[in-house]
């Protein structure tokens, strides 16, 4: 007992080892630029508000961008797609100066973040949109004002992110009944 024990023990630094090259190597987000277009709509990423996403694959030289947060986890489901994904990077909304204006470099890896779904929002190309947070309590703040559910991205329904139900030619989030956009801060 004395040896699985003193053998666990010094397993366990060679762990925390390994995850951390393992988060080390994870590679880094792209800003976004005016030279990025929608992989599914073919359209510039800043014509459209809400939320954007990135996929770095290691068969892919440059990353693959969306114009929805919907469309990036739904590229990590479609059997047709690359699978050798390195990292997904969605718009920190928690940290957007707006949700006309998500930012060019706010990221956060998508398999750490919060997403609100089911909410009023709605994404770069006028369909549901899953709102990604870095921090939950900004999270929070955004389904009291729009409504929704919170989510991780090993939660993620896929028939939420598939569904083409709730979409609409309207690129522009719907507006609250005074009016206004759907929050962020």
């Amino acid at each position: 007992m004395r040896h699985f024990a003193l053998a666990f023990a010094l397993l366990i630094p060679v762990a925390l080892t390994a995850c951390q090259k393992e988060a080390a190597q994870l590679p880094q987000p792209h800003k976004m630029t005016a030279e990025a277009i929608g992989h599914y709509c073919g359209m510039n990423l800043f014509e459209h508000p809400g939320p954007k996403g990135q996929i770095l694959a290691a068969s892919l030289i440059e990353p693959v961008w969306f114009s929805s947060v919907r469309d990036t986890i739904a590229f990590t489901m479609l059997p047709d797609e690359p699978k050798d994904i390195q990292a997904i990077y969605v718009s920190d909304m928690a940290k957007a100066t707006s949700w006309d204006k998500p930012g060019a470099d706010n990221w956060v890896e998508a398999r750490k973040a919060f997403f609100v779904i089911d909410s009023r929002a709605k994404g770069g190309m006028g369909g549901d949109e899953a709102v990604p947070f870095s921090d939950r309590g900004a999270a929070e703040k955004f389904v009291a004002e729009n409504g929704g559910r919170i989510v991780t991205f090993d939660q993620m329904p896929r028939d939420y992110v598939l569904a083409s139900g709730g979409d609409k030619t309207d690129a522009a989030p719907s507006n609250d009944a005074d009016g206004r956009r759907p929050s962020t801060n």
